[in-house]
């Protein structure tokens, strides 16, 4: 969650200096805010719905709130793909700004963690519940 404001930032910063370039990773800002939006949605419900019925070992009263988060989850992959097409697959051109680099870093950080919670959640905790 905390990553989300510095990396839109970012995204601004660097199409409104590069927004003629081929590369610029136009609309980029937009869409992580649209994702930042859906996490927060989706963390709130983890947290005040299905982890609570976990922990509380309910676990297996939980399925309804599973399958919505397995959903929210294929949507949240479906983001990430767009992500990459939004970056051009994270391709940078040669003399790209310190700026364009961060926000490349900070969204393959961002891939990265999205892609280990949703495999974490998938994999692990709810097939251990399901």
């Amino acid at each position: 969650r905390a990553i989300f404001p510095e990396i839109i930032q970012y995204a601004h910063k660097v199409e409104q200096v590069h927004g003629e370039h081929e590369l610029c990773p136009k609309g980029l800002a937009g869409h992580l805010q649209i994702m930042e939006k859906e996490m927060y949605s989706h963390m709130h419900k983890e947290e005040q719905v299905l982890f609570p019925m976990i922990i509380a070992g309910q676990g297996n009263f939980a399925q309804m709130p599973m399958n919505v988060m397995m959903s929210e989850h294929r949507d949240h992959c479906e983001a990430i793909v767009k992500l990459e097409e939004l970056t051009h697959h994270f391709k940078l051109p040669e003399d790209a700004c310190r700026s364009w680099q961060h926000l490349y870093k900070l969204v393959r950080l961002l891939r990265c963690e999205l892609l280990e919670h949703i495999f974490i959640e998938n994999h692990i905790l709810f097939k251990h519940h399901l």
